[in-house]
């Protein structure tokens, strides 16, 4: 074993070597993401969004936002290991390489007059005769005599030129980087180096991982409690209205751990006569209805309470204890109602299909909150998209309406100078406050989708096939930006714009394709879609020059503002479907775009499978193709209207193509090929 002083020496290093395994490619990678993030927000630059101070940066913000636990562990390590580097370098010299002529003071070749003079100079000040210092009488023992005989001995020189040490060749020893308290423990060096690597290998990785694992064990990678989870996958149904979809998402597990207080009831009590229109309470019934709302959890009942009166713009009003609360919810709010579409989307039927009525309730739900708009503002679909403008109430509202600018499409399709007019001289609003509704009107997205279903390699679609939908969504603004954030100014964090792709059948009330869209971030969705129209092209069994001038053609469309969904669903039975593309934004009111798209599946005639079966049919076997039948397709909302627009290239491979375009709620085009 080493000395246990040489052991002591190394233990500072060996703890220095711990902390900065981890801790540098950790602090590497912080900084990496840190530089990666969008260096500023972009947002309308409204009067009410300036009041609002969520996007204000100051001094006290920026702090709060550095000053997380996360980071200040980050620092305290760092300075820990700052600390450590600087006692390692300033320490004293207990591990030394044996060099004889530094000791002496004197240059590598020395001749020996030289060597003699040096000693003889080192004597005088550190020989016990001379200096009664113990330290002294231990150096010149252990450093200057050795060093002298290393030097003018011939045997001890020899040794010193070939092995380094003037004794000759040392053994290899080992020892325990710990400190010297711990090893003088009678001795009990192999105890303690048991102790130690059954403490730091064993012991301490073991509480890290059932700590870590407890947690983490509780919540989904979306930071939702998997309790969340199954309350909502339970509770929700196929037929949940929109208007019902709030008393789903209060069931949330976050929700039950709000503080209820008793200071609390009495503010409660009055909020509730306030918000009570918007509740779905029974008016016919209303004080056993009233004793049945009362009488759910508390928790559950203060959060219902809490976003209605974000809804219908009564925070002000609140308590202190209660604003926080209410805060706090609002918080919770995106990640659940994320994860409370995704519980409405996911397979649910035999064949593998999600439901359509609860997720567009959901997104109506998120756009409500966002904008803080009531739901009961969403049954007159002119009036809701209107509360989102700063500055509008529903007077202004009814004042515009008189002049015959009754839908918030009309009022977007006016001119700016219109629009000007119309705000200052009807609805009576002072210059700052009309360009206020200006710059939010250059912010609100335009959006058009083009959608193509094929199967992949064949020509038309048959029973059974695996179906390849892309689709490809445009976002454009009247200030020509891509990504920005939603003008939110009751909404108190920064919230993001998502728009979800919905390929649905609303007849049977089934979606059969689904995903999730971000304009933000330009870097990923090129990489996302290079990697997918790269796979589906080796699929097709292009050329690697097909290959690049396919990916360079997706790489444009992405720079130019669209981003691609793609994915596939399998192929039903025989017949005509007549299929609704919606396209929602989570985050704006009156912005949304859908389509219908008429989907011809013809008689398994070919090789395959279906439903993850081989299903030979002879060559000859091919019947005749039944024509489409035109279906006027039931649809929600009837202020879109259909065109005709045959592609000719959606005949070789594809048997649906749909696109959608416009402002707000404008037109949809669709096409469809028959055979």
């Amino acid at each position: 074993m080493a000395d246990p002083e040489e052991n002591n020496a190394l233990f500072p290093i060996f703890i220095l070597s711990m902390i900065a395994l981890p801790l540098v490619p950790y602090t590497i990678l912080k900084l990496f993401r840190a530089a990666s993030k969008k260096a500023r927000k972009i947002h309308c630059g409204c009067s009410d969004c300036a009041r609002s101070g969520k996007y204000r940066k100051s001094i006290f913000n920026r702090i709060a936002n550095v000053s997380t636990c996360g980071n200040f562990t980050l620092v305290l390590l760092w300075v820990i290991v700052g600390v450590l580097v600087y006692y390692i370098k300033n320490m004293s010299r207990e591990i030394q390489i044996f060099e004889p002529f530094s000791i002496l003071g004197l240059e590598p070749g020395a001749s020996d007059s030289e060597i003699k003079k040096a000693y003889r100079r080192l004597s005088i000040q550190y020989h016990p005769d001379k200096n009664p210092d113990p330290a002294a009488h231990n150096y010149f023992v252990e450093f200057i005599s050795k060093a002298y005989q290393a030097l003018t001995d011939p045997i001890s020189r020899e040794n010193f030129e070939k092995y380094g040490h003037p004794d000759g060749r040392q053994g290899f020893q080992m020892g325990i980087a710990l400190p010297q308290f711990l090893l003088n423990i009678d001795g009990a060096s192999s105890g303690i180096l048991l102790m130690w690597i059954v403490g730091v290998c064993i012991l301490l990785p073991l509480v890290v991982a059932v700590v870590y694992l407890s947690r983490s064990s509780k919540y989904t990678g979306n930071y939702v409690k998997n309790d969340t989870l199954a309350a909502y996958f339970h509770l929700m149904k196929p037929s949940l209205a929109p208007s019902k979809v709030m008393e789903v998402f209060i069931k949330a597990a976050e929700f039950l751990e709000i503080p209820v207080r008793r200071s609390d009831d009495e503010p409660l009590h009055k909020l509730f006569m306030t918000v009570r229109s918007e509740l779905n309470l029974d008016l016919k019934n209303i004080r056993k209805e009233q004793a049945k709302f009362w009488k759910q959890h508390p928790a559950l009942v203060k959060t219902e309470l809490l976003i209605q009166a974000h809804l219908t713009r009564e925070t002000m009003d609140l308590p202190p204890d209660l604003g926080r609360d209410c805060k706090r919810v609002l918080e919770f709010a995106p990640r659940l109602l994320e994860e409370l579409i995704k519980m409405a989307i996911i397979p649910r039927t035999s064949k593998g299909h999600g439901w359509l009525r609860p997720a567009v309730g959901v997104v109506e739900l998120s756009q409500c909150i966002v904008q803080a708009v009531p739901l009961s503002a969403r049954k007159a679909e002119a009036i809701a998209p209107f509360l989102q403008l700063p500055h509008f109430n529903d007077d202004i509202i009814k004042k515009i309406s008189r002049k015959k600018v009754r839908t918030f499409q009309e009022f977007q399709d006016m001119s700016i100078q219109e629009r000007a007019e119309l705000l200052s001289e009807v609805a009576e609003l002072p210059p700052p406050e009309v360009q206020d509704v200006e710059k939010v009107m250059e912010l609100i997205p335009s959006l058009t989708v083009d959608v193509t279903c094929e199967t992949e390699g064949e020509e038309g679609i048959q029973e059974g096939d695996v179906v390849t939908v892309q689709a490809w969504v445009t976002l454009k603004r009247p200030n020509g930006l891509t990504g920005a954030l939603p003008h939110a100014p009751r909404y108190p964090f920064h919230k993001e714009e998502n728009f979800w792709v919905l390929l649905a059948d609303p007849n049977s009330n089934t979606v059969w394709f689904s995903h999730k869209i971000s304009f933000m971030d330009e870097v990923a969705a090129i990489s996302a879609a290079s990697t997918a129209i790269g796979d589906r092209m080796e699929v097709l069994g292009a050329s690697p020059k097909e290959t690049t001038a396919a990916i360079k053609e997706a790489v444009e469309k992405v720079k130019s503002g669209s981003r691609l969904a793609m994915g596939k669903f399998l192929a039903m039975a025989e017949g005509n479907y007549n299929l609704t593309c919606y396209l929602l934004c989570d985050s704006w009111i009156g912005c949304d775009q859908k389509s219908t798209l008429k989907l011809k599946v013809l008689k398994r005639t070919r090789a395959g499978t279906r439903g993850g079966q081989a299903n030979d049919v002879p060559d000859d076997g091919v019947e005749d193709e039944e024509e489409v039948e035109e279906e006027d397709e039931e649809d929600i909302e009837s202020e879109y209207s259909e065109d005709e627009d045959d592609k000719p290239n959606a005949r070789k491979k594809g048997i649906a193509n749909g696109k959608v375009g416009g402002k707000g709620r404008q037109a949809a085009s669709s096409s469809s090929d028959e055979e």
